[in-house]
């Protein structure tokens, strides 16, 4: 039996028909997939959508730039709208050219329609500014950035993070334009932008432009007081309180109490312009220093005269007035100006030139009705009536000059057309402390010429003579004191008095049925009688006083005769 072999089993199975269905078992067995393998595979399709859920879940990678990442911590800082959170800063690092941060983030898939061209990002810390104080609830939680979504369609995943959050929200209606100056003010990023004191808008952006060295600053204005704003409009800054000496006197100017701690700027249309026409988004305009230049701004044609003033121009500066009889018509534009050119061959002495603005739009006529070339040719007719231009004194207080511009008819023909330097000069007089002077000096030469010693002689001799008489007044007045106080004169008066008690005593014992009374009466009507027979008598001697001596009045003279 050790030595009987055993058949292979495929001979086996090829030898009978039973043995090929025992093959077929065991494939059929071999190929059907075994219970044991779902767990594996469930685990896989597990995985695979943790890892899916979880590449999903990331959100959308955003790059951010900034000047400086101070307060962003990678991994840390959060990010959010509307104090919810919607993402995080995963890394932060410098730019190739080391000239500024760049950050990636991850912002969560749900919020994906926030980010549009127009959306923005700032940082969120604690700030204390001019408009109070801000970001306190980072103080210990740290910075966060803040994300304001857009409402343009074309999405955007690089954006620009400000150190300052917006002034205006995106999407909200308004007006964006643009101010240039030449000023070195010191207006910043939330300055407010007021119409007659009441805040409509803020500055949204300052820059520096080398090339025209202009300021540039962009501000917002809010709805409805768009239409506030024209092509008439006038921009000026304002500082809060506006103390002012000129001409016109003393001028205090008060804005609102933000204007006054931080400043801003202040927009209107001139009164002697009309309203105007709307304008468009970014549309320049020009910044003035306060709202005299921005007036002066307005008036744009003019016509340009020199004045050769031969007396001092202390007082006198760029922007002073020039009036007609009270009406201002224009303005000092330098002071002096030109100093070096030539004078003309007909001034004897040299004189200091002024340029003066003759300006018609502030007589209330619009820029279509001016005509300057008519302008000119009625002030040469002016000039040959007498026109002439003077320095005035415009304050006591300042001492300010301005030009004022009179008819002086003694000089209406002396006038000469002159010209300096490319220009018409404007005849002038001498003003008002220039007449004064010339007229002192005339009473100063007359003093000069009076003969003063015979009069202080005669003066002399008036002196003397009256103070011989105040000797004499002296030496009356002595002897009267003396006779005053001799006790002789100081009786008098006791004697008087009794002497008059006497009198008043005897007055009284003549009584009308005394003797005495009676005897007087009796006097008195005799001499009553006497004089009635005495006023014949004497009427006749009043009449011919040679009745005295002659009997008969009709008789002839007698004719006297020499002694025989």
């Amino acid at each position: 039996m050790a030595n009987e072999t055993t058949p292979p089993a495929d001979q086996t199975s090829t030898g009978s028909p039973n043995g090929q269905d025992v093959n077929r078992a065991k494939v059929s067995r071999q190929t059907r997939l075994s219970p044991i393998w779902i767990v594996p595979i469930v685990a896989i399709v597990i995985g695979l959508w943790l890892v899916y859920d979880n590449y999903a879940s990331r959100g959308i990678l955003v790059t951010l730039t900034m000047d400086s990442a101070e307060g962003i911590e990678a991994g840390d800082t959060l990010i959010r709208s509307r104090n919810v959170e919607i993402g995080q800063v995963q890394t932060v690092r410098l730019s190739d050219d080391l000239s500024h941060a760049v950050m990636t983030a991850r912002i969560q898939p749900e919020v994906e329609e926030m980010l549009r061209e127009d959306s923005r990002f700032w940082v969120v810390k604690p700030r204390i500014g001019r408009e109070g104080i801000s970001g306190l609830g980072t103080v210990l939680s740290g910075a966060y950035i803040q994300l304001e979504p857009g409402t343009e369609e074309a999405p955007r995943r690089e954006f620009p993070v400000s150190e300052t959050p917006p002034v205006a929200p995106a999407g909200q209606a308004g007006l964006r334009l643009s101010l240039t100056s030449q000023l070195g003010n010191s207006l910043r990023v939330g300055d407010p932008v007021s119409y007659q004191g009441y805040t409509v808008g803020r500055i949204e952006e300052n820059s520096f432009e080398p090339e025209s060295r202009t300021m540039r600053h962009q501000v917002f204005i809010e709805e409805p007081y768009t239409q506030l704003v024209t092509d008439s409009t006038r921009f000026w800054t304002s500082s809060g309180v506006d103390f002012r000496l000129d001409a016109d006197g003393v001028r205090v100017n008060v804005e609102s109490v933000e204007a006054l701690l931080g400043g801003g700027v202040t927009f209107g249309v001139p009164e002697d312009l009309a309203m105007g026409q709307p304008v468009d988004a970014n549309t320049r305009f020009t910044l003035y220093a306060d709202e005299d230049a921005a007036r002066e701004g307005t008036f744009n044609r003019y016509l340009e005269y020199v004045l050769l003033v031969d007396e001092t121009v202390r007082g006198l500066s760029k922007g002073a007035p020039v009036e007609f009889r009270g009406v201002r018509i224009g303005t000092v534009a330098a002071v002096p100006w030109n100093f070096t050119a030539p004078q003309p061959d007909s001034r004897a002495r040299f004189a200091i030139p002024v340029l003066i603005r003759i300006e018609p739009q502030r007589l209330g006529i619009e820029n279509s009705d001016i005509d300057l070339d008519e302008w000119e040719a009625r002030f040469q007719r002016m000039f040959s009536l007498g026109l002439r231009a003077s320095l005035k004194s415009g304050s006591l207080l300042t001492g300010a000059l301005f030009v004022d511009l009179n008819f002086q008819r003694d000089l209406a023909d002396e006038y000469v057309a002159e010209r300096f330097a490319e220009r018409d000069v404007f005849p002038t007089v001498a003003g008002g402390f220039a007449q004064i002077q010339a007229q002192v000096t005339n009473l100063l030469e007359k003093l000069n010429a009076l003969e003063v010693e015979p009069l202080l002689t005669g003066l002399d001799r008036n002196l003397q003579a009256s103070e011989s008489v105040l000797n004499e007044v002296r030496e009356v007045s002595t002897s009267l004191n003396q006779l005053l106080n001799d006790p002789e004169t100081q009786a008098v008066g006791g004697n008087l008095n009794a002497t008059l008690d006497e009198l008043r005593s005897t007055l009284q014992g003549l009584s009308p049925s005394s003797p005495a009374y009676q005897e007087l009466t009796t006097a008195i009507e005799r001499l009553d009688r006497l004089m009635r027979d005495l006023q014949p008598l004497a009427r006749t001697l009043n009449d011919n006083p040679r009745a005295l001596l002659f009997d008969n009045l009709d008789a002839q003279d007698p004719v006297p005769r020499a002694p025989r």
